[in-house]
């Protein structure tokens, strides 16, 4: 009984957050705003965001603050929908604080190798620092790796980060760096979809990562070729050991001459054959915009409660990343059409 309840609160909860997104008009109205300010106020103004901001003098709101309280409100509503999911939300808050602990790490490191880690202050989350072990402040005094790994001393991450220690005098390798976390991340993720989802709603949730693995990887390799000239050995090394295709069409990939044959190649597969349907501008594009279709179907048409909470998180990411891309429209002052271009959302629908 308390399951099932439980089951029922979680999926009305999640699809009302959920109806209180932002659609085609309010998306028509940021990108008509002319400065962070009017993207604030108008923000403030939507039942969406109108609680997180409702602190904040929009007059005075900087870049960094608005997207900080962004960040919160995903934070919040993902912890608020794991109270009700009895069997893996626990398990799932975990994957997120990792997440979001892992993207605060590269964030770190990539500000440290330009001498500028002073400068994540500015950006640092301090809504994540009661729920994690890694020393968010220390990554703003970084000099060095040691200092890195000292930031890292009591948690997982020290470890499996130990042996990417440069030579003397060397910058670390971030790409390797990163593909260990997200590796990390990942089989934390697997596991969890293992043990604690069942029937129809790991089959859903499997379906969901497993594309999204595909697409990233296919997209890794894609650009590996074309912009890198990387060859096969380095190219399977930054690749995440996850996803669906099959290994065949996989190392065909990677052994392709050049990146049209990639392509090729990929529309050659099950997952490939997919896409046909997905209008996208660049390649980088895809794992999102597909993630952005399978999760609008899952958290109108999915019964598993595990399933429209992860939905309504990854949509809402989505709408965050919107609304990042048309603040930084707005400071590099890209043309509206262009910004137009980088928004993943429902065109066609005006709710």
């Amino acid at each position: 009984m308390l399951s099932t309840l439980s089951s029922n609160v979680i999926l009305s909860k999640a699809r009302a957050m959920y109806g209180h997104r932002l659609v085609r008009k309010d998306y028509q109205t940021l990108l008509g705003c002319h400065s962070v300010n009017e993207i604030a106020a108008y923000l403030k103004q939507t039942p969406r965001y109108r609680e997180i901001l409702v602190g904040i003098n929009e007059r005075d709101c900087h870049r960094g603050q608005l997207e900080m309280l962004l960040k919160k409100k995903l934070f919040f509503d993902f912890a608020s929908l794991c109270r009700y999911e009895l069997s893996s939300g626990e398990h799932f808050a975990e994957y997120l604080i990792e997440r979001s602990e892992i993207e605060q790490l590269m964030h770190g490191l990539m500000l440290m190798t330009a001498g500028k880690s002073s400068e994540y202050l500015f950006s640092l989350p301090s809504f994540l620092e009661q729920h994690t072990h890694v020393n968010l402040r220390a990554l703003a005094q970084m000099k060095n790796y040691d200092d890195f790994l000292a930031a890292v001393e009591h948690t997982p991450y020290y470890k499996l980060l130990q042996p990417f220690a440069p030579p003397a005098g060397k910058q670390p390798d971030l790409s390797l760096i990163e593909n260990a976390l997200y590796t990390y991340l990942y089989e934390r993720v697997y596991d969890i979809i293992k043990k604690h989802v069942h029937g129809e709603a790991k089959k859903e949730l499997q379906e969901l990562f497993n594309s999204y693995m595909d697409l990233n990887n296919y997209v890794r390799i894609f650009r590996l070729k074309k912009f890198y000239k990387a060859s096969p050995d380095q190219i399977r090394s930054l690749l995440l050991p996850f996803g669906s295709i099959n290994p065949r069409f996989l190392n065909e990939m990677v052994m392709a001459k050049d990146p049209g044959d990639v392509i090729s190649i990929m529309m050659g597969t099950p997952r490939g054959k997919q896409l046909s349907s997905i209008e996208y501008t660049f390649i980088d594009e895809l794992p999102v915009r597909v993630k952005h279709k399978q999760c609008r179907h899952f958290i109108r048409f999915s019964t598993h409660p595990s399933v429209v909470m992860l939905a309504y998180i990854f949509l809402t990411e989505i709408e965050i990343a919107n609304i990042t891309n048309v603040i930084e429209g707005i400071r590099y002052q890209i043309s509206t059409e262009e910004t137009k271009k980088l928004l993943i959302y429902n065109k066609k629908a005006s709710a």
